[in-house]
């Protein structure tokens, strides 16, 4: 591979000078513009915005800031080397996979997973900015396959919290309206397997919010949950528990009664006396920090020294606890969890009878 060490501007693909500024981060829909023998119009200016906004609904918010730090990595990393990252260089891009996977300099290696992040990041960063890059080039693809040889490593997966464990966590919660909240969140999470952003995108009803990521409906069994969730639109149905103390509909009814929550974002933020409910959605990161501290709480897996406690558990773990402890049929879970296989479902499950169809004897031996 060659690396290309020019010094000159580029230019972007409509041929006008490439300032610095656009190197670094441009936003999301920037590119979206009118042809440029149209002559612009009121009109046509608020079109492009309606345009840059879907532009910008296309991946998540989480998605575009990963995609925007990968890309200021990738830019900083270029000019480091007296490179330029405009135009793309199949070249070059080859050389910053190598870099990223030998940890050279101060920056650790990186794992697979992450490499493979950082490259879809250039990739959906070039098409923002009008350029194509083919992952598949030889000087991509090869590099990239070489570095899933020899580093790749089976995923880490993070431990699932069981039925024993989530009622423990929750029996470590107050009855106050932040417990409430709290115990609401970790109960639905758990029985409904969804993901953090599932959880905090939620709304009262249909339509409440612009942000909103799906809304619930109540009924005499238990609760729709309607989810435009990570593959797309899906029904979360939970039903109600056995006893009030740990039911998730129950507690989701108490913490709307008591937070006199009847529009807009379900789980918000509570006055500094912890006796109001504020109007702001809590942010995902919340359900990851009530995750680990109630874990510290209920004691679980105190054999552990406490940073390798805090480090086991994550916002995924109420998912992996509902498809190792829920003893029904896979397809069941598989479609609660909202998986397109049944093998991203088994990923999930830390514990299940791996030989229940046992080929061996179908086999006749």
């Amino acid at each position: 591979m060659s690396e290309n060490t020019g010094k000159s501007r580029s230019a972007a693909p409509n041929g006008s000078p490439l300032h610095e500024d656009d190197e670094r981060e441009q936003p999301d829909g920037a590119a979206l513009c009118p042809p440029s023998d149209v002559a612009g119009s009121g009109a046509l200016d608020r079109l492009v915005d309606t345009a840059r906004d879907y532009a910008r609904a296309a991946a998540s918010e989480n998605t575009l800031k990963a995609y925007a730090k990968d890309w200021a990595h990738f830019a900083r990393w270029c000019r480091m080397k007296g490179a330029e990252p405009l135009p793309p260089s199949p070249e070059m891009i080859g050389l910053y996979l190598a870099d990223l996977a030998s940890g050279t300099g101060p920056s650790p290696a990186l794992s697979v997973s992450t490499i493979d992040r950082r490259l879809s990041g250039l990739v959906w960063n070039y098409v923002q900015r009008g350029f194509t890059l083919d992952r598949k080039t030889r000087h991509i693809a090869t590099v990239l396959a070489g570095i899933r040889r020899k580093h790749a490593r089976p995923p880490v997966q993070k431990a699932a919290i069981l039925a024993e464990d989530i009622l423990a966590m929750v029996a470590t919660l107050p009855y106050d309206l932040r417990g409430l909240r709290d115990r609401a969140i970790l109960l639905l999470g758990y029985t409904g397997g969804l993901r953090r952003s599932e959880i905090v995108c939620l709304d009262v009803h249909k339509d409440d919010t612009p942000d909103s990521g799906g809304w619930i409906e109540m009924f005499d069994k238990g609760a729709l949950l309607t989810l435009n969730a990570k593959t797309g639109w899906r029904e979360v149905e939970i039903g109600r528990g056995s006893k009030d103390q740990t039911c998730p509909v129950h507690a989701f009814e108490q913490w709307l009664n008591f937070a006199k929550i009847d529009f807009g974002p379900i789980f918000v933020g509570t006055s500094r006396d912890g006796k109001r409910a504020a109007e702001t959605r809590l942010n995902d990161k919340h359900v990851a920090r009530l995750i680990k501290r109630t874990v510290l709480d209920a004691g679980i897996r105190s054999d552990l020294p406490e940073k390798e406690r805090l480090a086991l558990f994550s916002g995924h773990s109420l998912r992996a606890g509902l498809a190792s402890s829920a003893e029904v049929d896979e397809r069941y879970i598989q479609k609660q969890l909202g998986h397109a296989s049944a093998e991203m479902t088994r990923r999930y499950q830390r514990r299940r009878d791996r030989f229940r169809v046992n080929l061996t004897k179908a086999a006749g031996l």
